[in-house]
């Protein structure tokens, strides 16, 4: 085969016509069921039972499923109540974000092996850039597959792979052929493999979304392509460009391997809910000194604090405020974000979640200065 000519999957692609970009190919690798395969490993007695890692609370929610619960209904960000009613022999666990993150670092280390181009989107999913490859493999769908194989053998994790020339469609492939199996959608076929698709599979297309392409009479990736970019960006903004292109198969972003963060947050939900003000500051503060550790570890100092609060009826209001430097001190983030919650009161509902997150991040050397300017005053 020619330096110019690209394998995708099993089907080899000719050679590029004069002046046009050179075919990418793209693996997205996504973990089976990770919190939950995590605990199947490291406890054999939850194997072949139905688990889902979360609190088994009233209001606690599920991280994770295994398959084996999903079979009943049970989904990620499902209520545990809910969870618990759909599969009564259900198995909740705890989870376990430090053996996760470690079974992830593990996981990065195989993909470093074959690309240094690599764009984690969590613990247990990336994008991979395979078009120059370290191993100088022709074929993707090869590397996904070796890829698999050693995930295998160094976690006793399965992995899902979906192999494409662009990120929508490795995304759309990789749940195409779950758990542990792979799927490769070749330029040939991706615009038709996109028009029979349902918008609500779509990645990038929320529920909000999904239910007003209904409303628009946008059902399939075949209704989406019938619309003119002028009418989808009327109706969906800054959005309906990308909605144009993907339905026809074209999603040009590059796999980023440094994706700036931009905020660190925590939340919790509360198992009674809060009426009081200085029982909301109570139940902020664990809130406050989980983001600031993780903000001084990662040296992520942010302009702009927001806080989230979710009331007993399920509503949500967010505030924020943008401070002219960077928050220095966790004190600086208490006092910002006491003062964000203090209207909020006098309330008639209860509140049951609180949140903050930090963002605007500034460069760290200037951060740095700013924390030791503080410091010193």
């Amino acid at each position: 085969m020619s330096e110019d000519s690209v394998a995708c999957g099993s089907e080899r692609l000719g050679e590029n016509p004069p002046n046009e970009e050179r075919i990418r190919k793209i693996v997205h690798v996504d973990m089976d069921a990770f919190f939950a395969s995590v605990e199947q490993r490291d406890d054999p007695s939850l194997r072949g039972k139905p688990v889902a890692v979360g609190g088994a609370r009233q209001r606690g929610v599920v991280a994770a499923a295994s398959y084996e619960a999903r079979v009943f209904g049970v989904r990620s960000a499902m209520p545990s109540v809910t969870a618990a009613r759909k599969c009564p022999d259900l198995i909740f666990v705890k989870p376990r974000f430090d053996v996760y993150k470690s079974v992830s670092a593990q996981i990065h280390e195989i993909f470093a092996e074959y690309t240094p181009l690599i764009e984690p989107l969590s613990l247990d999913e990336a994008y991979l850039d395979v078009t120059e490859n370290l191993k100088g493999m022709a074929i993707a769908s090869e590397i996904a597959e070796e890829i698999r194989a050693k995930i295998l053998d160094r976690t006793g994790l399965t992995a899902s792979a979906g192999i494409s020339y662009n990120k929508f469609l490795a995304k759309m492939a990789s749940g195409h052929n779950k758990p542990n199996g792979q799927f490769v959608i070749p330029p040939a076929k991706g615009q038709a493999f996109v028009r029979t698709l349902p918008v609500a599979k779509f990645h990038g297309v929320g529920p909000a979304t999904a239910t007003k392409m209904q409303a628009l009479g946008i059902k399939t990736g075949a209704d989406l392509e019938a619309q003119s970019l002028e009418f989808l960006q009327r109706h969906f903004r800054s959005g309906g460009e990308y909605y144009y292109w993907i339905a026809r198969g074209i999603d040009h972003r590059r796999v980023k391997p440094d994706r700036v963060r931009k905020s660190v947050g925590g939340e919790n939900t509360f198992f009674d809910d809060v009426h009081d003000l200085p029982g909301a500051l109570e139940k902020l503060s664990p809130i406050i000194d989980k983001v600031w550790r993780h903000a001084e570890q990662k040296s992520l100092y942010g302009r702009t604090l927001t806080l989230k609060v979710k009331f007993a009826d399920f509503e949500i209001i967010t505030r924020s405020r943008t401070e002219q430097a960077p928050f220095a001190t966790k004190v600086a983030v208490e006092r910002t974000a006491h003062s964000l919650l203090a209207p909020v009161f006098p309330t008639s509902k209860g509140i049951r979640l609180l949140g903050i997150s930090i963002s605007g991040f500034e460069p760290a050397s200037r951060s740095d200065g700013v924390e030791q300017l503080a410091l010193a005053l």
